[in-house]
């Protein structure tokens, strides 16, 4: 199921699969149309000979002008999208490519010009002209040639504007946001509790392994962890009596022949389990967001630091990029992360590498406050930010997490800030955040009392 998954996603991000598939339904529909027309279902348009009526040459000629052009647009389209991969790559960051890629927009007006094309064809090859009875003009079909011409010419208007509007910053990012936000629906669905997480508790069972050796299970391939199937992992282990021991989360890279897991086994490994638990991962030549909420973090990180680059210093896209990674880490915040001991019973069975809330705030806060150093408006934001996020959550883990970021913002104010007015600002900013935390620890200490 997990390979199914991941060459379902290779298809969705492919530019020929949904194309190719609009190119088949076109010459199916164009069958139908002149199966309909030998048949006599074009009657009804003698009603209107002044319009419809034509001629096989006066048909040849609109359907070869109708593919000839539809080619062009086509290639006009290819051209305008390889223009925006580009620019997106070279103003923005290279891992959004993807993005653009999957775009449903781009695929279907792919689609469209070459599914006219492919149609006027098929339609153009049954035209007969022998000057006696067998003559034959499928004029139904011809007609919905010209239909479908006009609405490719709206497609073509459409495209336009969606590609002015899909290399703008705020569309990127957004689009970016809305992924990752989708992708932590989806992986940690559970409202955060208030009770303290139990994997600690536990961790003594890790010793408690009798005669058995960890044996190491080598990955088949090198690439991205893509995604994970626990539930597989789970009963593979429940399945054997042992305990499988992730080495690699989701979005790690892993090299051909090293320890994708270990098992707890009393004898090494058979082919079977070997090929099971390889079977449990996806591993491909990219990272993607499905499972993997980081990489879209990641993403938009690498979007702020090069608009704090020297060569681009685009300090509103990177205000962007903080506010977008606000609203991610304000969602992760009230959420139930997943436990990395996994049980059958009481009995140990998965060791699982999980994300985590201190892990995804610094990995969208770190870089970008490394790079923004002297400019005040990028720490105002990330300060604003952390009061925001700071005030969504009462996890003492949490809290430790936000403080840490505000004692490295505060190291960095002392030593790069010269002004004393922006220092003074920055300053009056770290209290107000340093004030919601001691409420947030309140908080907490008051529901640990009840």
């Amino acid at each position: 199921m997990n390979k199914l998954r991941q060459f379902l996603g290779n298809l969705r991000s492919s530019f020929w699969f949904m194309p190719s598939l609009m190119v088949a339904g076109s010459i199916a529909f164009a069958v139908v149309l002149i199966e309909a027309d030998s048949a006599g279902f074009n009657t009804w348009l003698s009603q209107w000979s002044h319009f419809f009526e034509v001629g096989a040459d006066g048909a040849r000629q609109m359907l070869s002008t109708l593919a000839g052009s539809m080619m062009t647009v086509m290639g006009i389209t290819f051209s305008m999208t390889l223009l925006a991969l580009v620019q997106a790559s070279t103003q923005y960051t290279s891992r959004i490519l993807r993005n653009f890629m999957r775009s449903r927009i781009t695929q279907m007006t792919l689609g469209v010009f070459a599914s006219i094309f492919a149609y006027c064809l098929i339609v153009l090859r049954t035209i007969r002209d022998s000057g006696g009875v067998d003559e034959f003009v499928p004029t139904l079909a011809v007609f919905f040639a010209f239909l479908m011409s006009l609405g490719g010419v709206g497609v073509l208007i459409y495209f336009i504007h969606h590609i002015a509007s899909s290399i703008q910053a705020s569309s990127i990012i957004a689009s970016v946001a809305q992924e990752t936000n989708a992708s932590i629906d989806r992986l940690l669905p559970k409202q955060l509790d208030k009770e303290p997480d139990a994997d600690e508790d536990r961790n003594q069972d890790l010793g408690l392994q009798d005669e058995r050796t960890w044996y190491p299970v080598l990955t088949n391939e090198s690439g991205y962890i893509q995604s994970v199937d626990i539930d597989a992992l789970l009963h593979l282990a429940e399945d054997n009596r042992t305990i499988v021991r992730m080495q690699h989360g989701i979005g790690a890279f892993v090299v051909q022949d090293t320890a994708l897991a270990l098992l707890a086994l009393t004898y090494p490994p058979d082919q079977e389990i070997i090929n099971a638990l390889n079977g449990a991962y996806s591993i491909g030549r990219h990272r993607t967001v499905e499972q993997d909420p980081a990489f879209g973090i990641r993403q938009i990180v690498d979007m702020a630091i090069k608009a704090l680059s020297p060569g681009v210093n685009d300090t509103s896209t990177a205000v962007m990029c903080v506010d977008y990674l606000t609203s991610i880490l304000a969602r992760l915040a009230g959420r139930q992360f997943p436990l990395s001991y996994r049980y059958e019973g009481e009995t140990l069975r998965v060791v699982a590498i999980v994300p985590s809330f201190e892990g995804l705030l610094a990995e969208a806060f770190d870089q970008i406050r490394g790079s923004a150093e002297v400019n005040v408006a990028i720490l105002v934001r990330m300060l604003g930010a952390l009061d925001t996020i700071s005030s969504l959550t009462i996890r003492p883990g949490h809290l430790r997490a936000i403080d840490e970021q505000l004692q490295c913002i505060d190291e960095l104010v002392n030593r790069c800030i010269e002004s004393s007015y922006d220092r003074a600002r920055l300053e009056r900013r770290l209290a107000a955040v340093r004030k919601t935390l001691k409420a947030q620890f309140s908080l907490y200490a008051e529901g640990e009392k009840v």
